[in-house]
């Protein structure tokens, strides 16, 4: 009998469905109430949202979903947050979709987890359980979150599943509260832990399209700073290039606005039963509860993933949409036009181009290539970083602004970590970097 590492298997199988259009990978945010308040969340609210929680979905709803997506070829399902754990019924929901035979990962911050569900958890095993860790000491973490204790309680919750050999990752968000720290939690995780680590800076604005995870968001030169001081980081973003990046053809591009997995061979349903094409696209939905997945799948999704593109921009034929997670998801929530460019996300891209010698291919009126009007300053700070000494942890103790979080932030911002879909083209960027929950 042929064996099959499941990289392999994965790999193989990816390419069938995506050849037959089968929803082989969904998400499902159970809720977006959380315990956290974390300033640079896109999608949380507060735990004792009633009103909110009486509009989630239901356990019987939810079965009777797994059913349908299940019986249309789903095989990876992730749940997210919010904080799943939040949800007293998650377990029994969890349970339906692992009898389903499903392969599932779950996205927490690990405050909740008690050593109830840790055991619950080694007797139905997830594929990976990802908590959000948000910085290395309790200061940190708590001037992130918000809420005093939540250090500990997070600490407890990975001590709980690392104790019972359950598969853990770790990952955080790279922030003004946090960026010094970035590099003692991946110390922590691989060496200390003994487990993986990622960790991306790419903060978008929340889903109700309110601007005010941005006010916490790194500016590209940190953002790039943060790729340098990890080799193993700078050759996967190298390798990645060296796959996607080719030269540009401005006569040949896609008429369709969407490039990514959704709708093609992914999904995602959030805590009110309205399936989308991730979780960070709020414009098209379908309501599971006035119809079924299948029609959702077959007629709404189809139609919403062949829109056509109304207008050229700089983005149809840039060849480094993997080195900046451009899609239309963030063109909504940042411009309010899933066409139009994220000029924050280009900066970065160009930047992270420059100073990882990666070649950026003509793909039209660009104000980052050459010619453009940000391009001598672009040369600039590529040069800047490539000369910069390598950062101790001391360096930036004291040294980055803690902005204090707001009453608004805090009644509407925080509890998992920004981030966005499993299925788009950043899922083969560097460590996955896909840090909702």
């Amino acid at each position: 009998m042929q064996t099959l590492g499941y990289a392999d298997f994965s790999l193989r199988l990816h390419r069938r469905v995506v050849a037959g259009r089968v929803p082989a990978n969904g998400t499902i945010e159970v809720t977006r109430r959380c315990p956290l308040t974390c300033a640079h969340c896109y999608n949380n609210l507060p735990m004792g949202d009633a009103q909110a929680g009486s509009a989630e979905l239901t356990f019987a709803e939810h079965c009777r979903i797994l059913d349908e997506i299940t019986d249309a070829g789903c095989l990876w399902l992730l749940y997210t947050g919010g904080e799943i754990f939040a949800r007293p019924d998650f377990l029994d929901i969890y349970t339906c979709a692992k009898q389903k035979g499903l392969i599932i990962t779950l996205f927490t911050n690990g405050t909740l987890i008690t050593p109830r569900i840790a055991d619950y958890l080694v007797e139905w095993r997830p594929f990976t359980i990802e908590i959000t860790l948000y910085g290395r000491t309790r200061e940190t973490y708590e001037q992130f979150t918000g809420i005093s204790g939540s250090y500990e309680r997070c600490m407890r919750g990975i001590r709980l599943l690392t104790e019972r050999g359950l598969p853990l990752k770790l990952k955080t968000v790279g922030v003004t509260f946090n960026r010094h720290e970035v590099g003692e939690m991946k110390r922590f995780a691989e060496e200390d832990l003994g487990v993986a680590f990622k960790f991306d800076a790419m903060i978008n604005p929340r889903i109700d399209c309110s601007q005010s995870p941005l006010a916490v968001r790194l500016p590209p030169e940190e953002i790039v700073a943060l790729d340098l001081e990890h080799p193993d980081r700078v050759r996967e973003w190298q390798d990645l290039a060296a796959r996607t990046v080719r030269p540009s053809v401005l006569a040949q591009h896609s008429e369709n606005v969407y490039g990514c997995g959704g709708g093609m061979n992914a999904f995602a349903i959030d805590p009110y039963g309205k399936m989308s094409l991730c979780v960070l696209s709020e414009a098209e939905k379908y309501d599971l509860r006035q119809g079924s997945f299948q029609e959702g799948w077959e007629s709404f999704l189809r139609a919403v993933r062949e829109q056509r593109r109304t207008r050229w921009t700089k983005c149809v034929a840039c060849q480094l949409k993997g080195l900046c997670g451009m899609c239309p998801a963030t063109g909504e929530l940042e411009n309010g036009d899933k066409e139009s460019p994220v000029d924050f996300l280009c900066h970065v891209a160009h930047l992270r181009a420059h100073a990882l010698g990666i070649t950026v291919p003509p793909h039209g009126d660009c104000e980052y290539c050459e010619g453009g009007a940000a391009y001598p300053d672009l040369l600039l700070s590529a040069a800047n970083l490539k000369n910069r000494p390598a950062p101790t942890l001391s360096a930036f103790q004291g040294t980055i602004s803690l902005p204090m979080v707001s009453e608004r932030q805090t009644a509407h911002s925080g509890g998992c970590a920004s981030g966005g879909c499993s299925f788009c083209p950043s899922n083969v960027r560097p460590e996955g970097l896909t840090l909702s929950g």
